[in-house]
């Protein structure tokens, strides 16, 4: 076990460096970017005066340098639109927002995914079982954007229960978690089935039955444990885009997370915070795989000991 961690811990910051030094080749092949951040009339003493103070005029490897070790301390760069605080500044100042959505749309994928899944393959074929198919493919071929206009329409325009955005108390959440949720939902509860449909004809779970155990305890306990390695493998990543901010989502609503950030960050052509955003996705990314493949080994012994 300890292997594992120490090997996918390595790989992780691997991935990390290898991702900070396309961000920084992108950014240095991109063209001059005091073009981007100073008026087109400035002077060309302005300019040079300007890309010394960034340490433009150094050689790259003592740029990479500078850059690596600024990003070890947490300082993500400059930023057009936030110049005062700067990207890392700019993104801890929306991360909550996001992480409250993200939270609250993990827990209604899963407690509404994970029970609509098992109790699918369980009540096999029956009534239940092909409303909750049905369920599924709406939720998975539905378009976001679509599901939360339809529902700004309705529920906001139309009835008046619930407010149109923004950050607020719990009637704030309602939409915006259902909207991006609602793919995570369909997704869980087709993998939850498939994977219990195989578990339920294996030949432990019979031998389990046999020996009278309840079944409430066979499906919920025995089951759904050996059922869970392959969703799991999913809802990591699940995690890490919700976790990022859904730019579509955040847009519609106007919820000030990170993925309405990224969308003005792109508008506002503010390259420093656009590179700033990536090394936090990525790294919530490898965090959320690295957790992932440590729970994978503990449900699964068979990886554990490889």
């Amino acid at each position: 076990m300890r292997r594992l961690i120490a090997v996918r811990f390595g790989q992780g910051l691997f991935a990390l460096w290898a991702v900070s030094l396309i961000v920084f080749g992108l950014g240095r092949i991109s063209g001059d970017p005091t073009y981007t951040m100073m008026a087109m009339d400035a002077r060309l003493e302005e300019r040079e005066a300007f890309r010394e103070r960034l340490g433009l005029n150094a050689p790259l490897t003592t740029q990479y340098a500078k850059y690596l070790g600024n990003m070890l301390k947490g300082d993500l760069g400059p930023s057009l639109k936030y110049p005062d605080i700067g990207a890392g500044g700019a993104i801890v100042a929306r991360l909550p927002a996001t992480l409250y959505l993200a939270g609250v749309s993990l827990a209604l994928a899963l407690l509404v995914g994970v029970p609509l899944g098992v109790l699918g393959a369980v009540k096999r074929d029956t009534l239940f079982d092909q409303v909750s198919k049905i369920l599924a493919l709406l939720g998975q071929s539905m378009p976001n954007f679509w599901l939360g206009l339809m529902m700004m329409w309705i529920f906001s325009v139309k009835l008046g229960w619930l407010p149109a955005g923004e950050l607020g108390g719990f009637k704030h959440i309602i939409m915006p978690a259902i909207t991006l949720g609602s793919f995570q939902i369909a997704a869980i509860t087709r993998l939850v089935r498939s994977s219990m449909l195989e578990t339920l004809d294996t030949e432990y779970v019979k031998l389990v039955r046999i020996k009278g155990v309840k079944e409430t305890r066979v499906i919920w306990i025995h089951c759904l444990r050996n059922a869970a390695p392959t969703p799991l493998t999913y809802f990591g990543m699940f995690a890490a885009v919700l976790m990022t901010g859904s730019v579509t989502t955040e847009t519609i609503f106007s919820w000030p997370g990170t993925g309405q950030l990224a969308f003005q960050s792109v508008l506002a052509r503010d390259f420093g915070l656009i590179q700033g955003l990536v090394l936090v996705f990525a790294t919530i990314f490898v965090v959320c795989s690295f957790l992932v493949d440590v729970l994978y080994a503990y449900l699964d012994p068979r990886i554990r000991f490889n």
